[in-house]
């Protein structure tokens, strides 16, 4: 008897070069992982790395057929791209009413390519709802549907929350998910800002990959239409400041006698933790770098100096060493422009590589060639400006301060 091959997922994901390049170039940015603790499928954010994570129950997607298993995985990727794993909730907070909304607003667009399970506008319990709302519209109008008011699965907040996969199905009740939904909205707003920050740069250039094949599939006109619009949001600078600052932190241990040590109580000194980072801040002295760009990102720097160390870093197409500094909480800092001349980003990034820094920001306007890579995590800061006319692509992050209120 022939053994059977164990699902691969791979393969299925690598399928999708062939007619879905927008979906193909986003799958590759999304780590997958294996699981039983979930019957079919789901997608969560990391809270510790910020990343967007699927998981799968391998067992789900044998027994789909190919059209299906890639229409469950678009659907996967719209929940992120619509920014629902990111807390977009309604006042009432989570709840199962809410999960067939995000379903029903993603499967108006793959309605031809789901197993029958999925909840779709138009077919079966949803017959009189239209295609195309938002989960904000199909929400309320859950809500005033009566075949669905008298179910006590419907509660909201944690009663009413997470995936209730399997559940619901029942005449008169609630059809259940068909993926796993739990952990919606729980991460940090930190984390959400910087989550957001890495999805936009992703679905940019998934956006840019499906440009270049000519090709964005079975993405309707309209949903490339909001794509585009997502790929140039505000995002808050100041957390995506504090939340790169905040992981690049590290440990330090040291004796104190004011702590008791615990496994040994009054023989030995216990000890205290300290949490800081060194974070090199390199800025672009070429003249492009705003006064009022500086002024406001400094200002938001000094809300954060007891999680970090700074070291301020001139440069143009070389490091001013002798205007090399080390700014701590208490004092004072300084951003005058002190070289002139061209932009060479190797120049500071040689600087810190050869130091012993947790994290590289650098002040810029973007308008230079890509520099050797960075040993420690690193992070671009530009203006609107900067952001559209960058010289070359990266999968670091590219912030715009923004300065006009």
């Amino acid at each position: 008897m022939t053994k059977k091959e164990p699902f691969d997922l791979n393969l299925h994901t690598f399928a999708l070069l062939r007619s879905e390049p927008f979906f193909a170039a986003l799958s590759r940015r999304i780590t997958k992982k294996v699981t039983k603790a979930i019957p079919t499928a789901g997608v969560k954010l990391n809270e510790k790395t910020a990343q967007f994570e699927m998981v799968y129950n391998p067992e789900f997607f044998e027994s789909l057929s190919d059209t299906h298993i890639k229409g469950v995985l678009k659907h996967e990727f719209y929940h992120i791209i619509y920014e629902h794993v990111t807390g977009r909730l309604p006042s009432e907070g989570m709840s199962i009413m809410w999960n067939i909304a995000t379903d029903l607003a993603i499967n108006s667009h793959l309605k031809d390519e789901l197993p029958d399970m999925a909840c779709i506008p138009g077919q079966d319990k949803f017959e009189n709802y239209p295609t195309g709302l938002s989960a904000e519209a199909y929400y309320k109008m859950l809500k005033d549907d009566e075949q669905f008011k008298k179910d006590p699965q419907n509660g909201d907040g944690e009663s009413g929350g997470g995936n209730q996969q399997g559940e619901g199905g029942g005449s008169g009740g609630m059809p259940q998910s068909l993926d796993d939904h739990s952990g919606w909205g729980e991460a940090s707003d930190e984390t959400k800002a910087m989550a957001k920050e890495r999805l936009r740069q992703a679905v940019e250039d998934a956006a840019k990959e499906a440009n270049q094949r000519g090709s964005w599939g079975s993405v309707s006109s309209e949903m490339r239409k909001q794509i585009m619009d997502m790929i140039n949001p505000k995002v808050d600078w100041r957390k995506v400041l504090r939340y790169f600052i905040k992981t690049s932190q590290r440990a330090s241990k040291r004796s104190t006698v004011r702590r008791i040590n615990k496994r040994f109580p009054y023989i030995h000194s216990g000890k205290k933790v300290k949490r800081q980072a060194k974070i090199a801040i390199s800025i672009d002295q070429s003249g492009s770098v705003s006064d009022k760009m500086l002024a406001a990102f400094f200002a938001e720097l000094g809300s954060l100096a007891k999680y970090a160390e700074f070291t301020v870093v001139p440069f143009d197409t070389e490091v001013g060493e002798e205007h090399v500094y080390t700014w701590k909480k208490g004092k004072k800092m300084t951003w005058d422009r002190v070289m002139c001349g061209g932009t060479c980003f190797d120049a500071p990034t040689k600087y810190v590589n050869d130091r012993n820094f947790d994290g590289h920001i650098v002040l810029t306007d973007m308008c230079a060639p890509k520099p050797v890579p960075s040993k420690c995590q690193r992070m671009w800061m530009t203006d609107q400006q900067g952001k559209d006319s960058q010289y070359f692509t990266t999968n670091e992050r590219v912030i715009v301060i923004e300065t006009e209120i």
